[in-house]
């Protein structure tokens, strides 16, 4: 079942890949063009060179346009939480909080990657699950205008491409660094995450 899961995930997100150009924007005309014979979403943000509309599962097939922005909603949201992970992988490789996160359980005391789900209490998981239950479906952390930058409809365009990308590549890479760590487990590592050496300099 994991496998299947990681298989999917996988293949929603290989448009990651494709790297976004600085003078053409990446949503392109010519890709644009050549993905409206394929599907009526295919003009949407997010269809780039060299994939162009990456659908091969045809989950847009057939749905409405309020169907296919939930999906682009889903996909933005899941992005947003994979490059948190991929954060939560490194920042205990680097360093910890000082004092405790939950009581009698100090933050030096949590192990590092997916050896961390074990060592997590019970009301520490209630907590997670009400969190994000009650951000997924009331959506209470809402919209902050903090934060926002001035841009032009073009470069805002480009920024909300930039970040779906970013979150594409990022949903590959925590996959690969759960998948890293359950397999390899950390006991006995110096650190997970051996490919970043320049992170513990």
């Amino acid at each position: 079942m994991m496998k299947l899961a990681m298989i999917a995930l996988l293949a929603g997100s290989a448009a990651a890949f494709a790297p976004a150009q600085v003078g053409r924007a990446a949503t392109s005309m010519d890709a644009k063009a050549k993905a409206k014979a394929v599907s009526p979403f295919a003009g949407q943000l997010g269809t780039i060179e060299p994939t162009g509309f990456f659908d091969p599962l045809g989950l847009s097939d057939g749905v409405d346009q309020a169907t296919f922005d939930r999906y682009r909603t889903v996909e933005l949201k899941h992005g947003r939480v994979a490059q948190l992970a991929v954060l939560g992988f490194i920042f205990p490789e680097v360093t910890r909080f000082p004092g405790d996160i939950a009581p009698g359980v100090a933050f030096a005391d949590i192990p590092n990657g997916y050896a961390a789900l074990d060592a997590i209490p019970s009301l520490g998981w209630l907590q997670i699950v009400f969190l994000i239950g009650a951000v997924d479906y009331w959506g209470v952390l809402g919209d902050f205008d903090v934060g926002k930058l001035n841009l032009s409809p073009e470069k805002m365009q480009e920024r909300k491409l930039q970040e779906l990308q970013h979150g594409r590549l990022a949903m590959i890479a925590s996959l690969e660094l759960i998948r890293h760590t359950a397999v390899n487990g950390a006991d006995g590592m110096d650190h997970v995450i051996t490919g970043l050496p320049f992170i513990y300099k």
